[in-house]
């Protein structure tokens, strides 16, 4: 199990299950693999989701309507954090790009908005499944 600090036993729990996913998990599916260490209701799931989100160590991706785990150490400090998602095999590649970051703020500041915290999510194929078809999307 995780020992990060600050955690409780059920967040713990929860991120050590999304650390070692290697796809997104819904919810749902977090409540299954937990089922024998004694979650019993989605609420349980949903409170450590939402602690581990404040706390920037998972992600919740919007068009999934899963999370995964975070692979930066520094995310809390990225006002931007951007996802590829593949469509074929389900693959999720965080992206915490500064160029992109500032693009986003400049269009922002021009829209007299102040952003805070976005996340974009990419969708399309990656390169193992597109590797042997490359030519033909060519």
């Amino acid at each position: 199990m995780n020992t990060h600090p600050n955690l409780t036993k059920n967040q713990s729990l929860v991120y050590d299950v999304l650390s070692k996913a290697k796809l997104p998990l819904t919810a749902y599916s977090v409540l299954d693999d937990l089922r024998e260490s004694g979650f019993r209701a989605p609420p349980q799931v949903y409170r450590a989701l939402e602690k581990l989100q404040k706390l920037g160590l998972i992600h919740r991706l919007e068009s999934l309507n899963a999370f995964v785990a975070c692979r930066h150490s520094d995310c809390q400090s990225h006002g931007l954090i951007a996802f590829t998602i593949c469509e074929k095999c389900g693959e999720v590649t965080e992206i915490a790009e500064k160029s992109i970051e500032m693009e986003i703020l400049s269009l922002t500041e021009k829209q007299s908005f102040v952003a805070k915290k976005t996340s974009i999510e990419i969708s399309g194929t990656c390169v193992s499944c597109t590797a042997p078809n490359h030519k033909e999307q060519l």
